[in-house]
């Protein structure tokens, strides 16, 4: 069966899954800008401070993917999904509390930040899991492209949104607009009609997690993706950590500069989901899989010529590629994903590719630091480079490669 993005409609069921998914992404964005920028201009935080809260919120990503997604597996994922939304909801009102009282803290950002990270967690296994009972498998594709559309434009939109916010209302209004977003989330999910599901095995945790583990590293498809994710996402976040120094010391651009460039990366994501339904459908799908990890290649590159020409426009350059690539790969590895796997266990086999990816950021973060302070932050470009050239070779050298259109579903 073809791999169809453009033409067919997606049947309304979906709708309200796509509607909560852009109300959730931008209340998630607009407070996770808004929270640092309430710390440094409240309570005058520092770097220390910022990371710390950083890191706070990423926990949840590592402590609680499996869990939910074992429970995605097991229960409602219409109604883990509301749970989780009412949980960022609470987050965000208990954030809007404390700022009108004038009881911020670092300690409390932290944990009400953890609470909604939670809720984050619990969205990203559940929705992934429940599209392919929502639409037809021909349509996966257009519908993870909708999904990535929403989250592209609140991944762009939302730190600009809570830097106007802040500045021209207050902390407060950030906070209010967020929680008005999440609630509305609360209410379409609440209006979605879930397929149903037969009862599940009642049997440990450890076997389903067992199970959900062997069967990514048996599949001759899945395996290679997961590698290709950590390998990336080792390789980008060993950029991120020297490119704001490298930015200021060699390509000579101040504050708003690197924010600039840091924000094409959104517009980047934008541009690629939107043209995702007629680039994807235009080649095999073994190919269009391959796009994006090519492309992050070309990306590195150019970032890497800025070690022989510095200027700034490389610099914008890479991250549009950086943005348009990848949210192709994303949309294709997820629909390769939800097809090869089995209804039943699509909740833990995605908790365990978010639980990889997240694993894999702080280590490409440490790594980044590691050689940025024994060599330098040209260094972390050259091995960045070369991570990026090494996942591109696993997909493109596994048998994704030879896809031609979509396997059949695996039921």
């Amino acid at each position: 069966m073809a791999f169809a993005l453009t033409g067919a409609q997606l049947p309304r069921s979906f709708f309200p899954l796509a509607a909560a998914n852009l109300a959730a992404q931008s209340a998630e964005q607009l407070s996770l800008a808004a929270v640092p920028i309430v710390a440094v201009l409240t309570l005058g935080s520092g770097a220390g401070e910022i990371g710390t809260l950083a890191m706070v919120q990423t926990l949840p990503f590592l402590l609680l993917s499996i869990p939910l997604g074992l429970v995605a597996d097991r229960t409602s994922r219409k109604w883990l999904m509301i749970f989780s939304e009412v949980l960022r909801t609470g987050s965000l009102l208990g954030l809007l509390a404390v700022v009108l009282m004038g009881r911020l803290s670092i300690p409390l950002l932290a944990v009400l930040g953890f609470i909604g990270a939670i809720g984050t967690v619990g969205f990203s296994v559940a929705a992934p899991a429940m599209v392919p009972s929502l639409v037809p498998r021909e349509l996966l594709g257009r519908a993870n492209g909708r999904l990535e559309l929403a989250r592209s434009a609140a991944y762009a939109g939302g730190p600009a949104l809570a830097g106007a916010l802040v500045a021209w209302a207050g902390a407060s209004s950030a906070f209010v607009i967020a929680a008005m977003l999440s609630a509305a989330a609360v209410a379409l999910l609440i209006n979605l009609v879930e397929a149903p599901r037969p009862a599940a095995i009642q049997r440990h945790p450890l076997h389903d997690l067992r199970d959900g583990a062997l069967f990514v590293w048996r599949h001759d498809m899945l395996r290679p993706i997961l590698l290709t994710a950590i390998a990336w996402n080792i390789s980008w976040f060993v950029l991120q950590a020297a490119y704001v120094p490298y930015a200021v010391r060699v390509l000579g651009l101040s504050a708003g500069g690197v924010g600039t460039t840091l924000a094409v990366y959104g517009v980047g994501m934008i541009a690629g989901a939107l043209v995702a339904p007629r680039l994807i459908g235009a080649m095999p799908f073994g190919r269009a899989i391959q796009f994006g990890p090519m492309v992050s290649v070309l990306a590195s590159g150019t970032m890497a010529a800025t070690l022989l020409w510095p200027t700034p426009v490389l610099a914008v350059c890479s991250f549009f590629l950086f943005g348009f690539g990848p949210i192709i790969w994303t949309i294709t590895s997820t629909t390769l994903r939800q097809t090869a796997t089995p209804s039943e266990s699509l909740g833990r086999v995605g908790a365990i590719f978010l639980t990889v990816n997240a694993g894999a950021r702080p280590l490409g973060a440490a790594l980044g630091g590691f050689i940025g302070a024994g060599w330098g932050e040209s260094a972390c470009l050259v091995v960045a480079f070369m991570g990026f050239c090494l996942q591109a070779a696993v997909i493109v050298f596994s048998r994704v490669s030879g896809l031609r259109e979509l396997p059949a579903h695996a039921g």
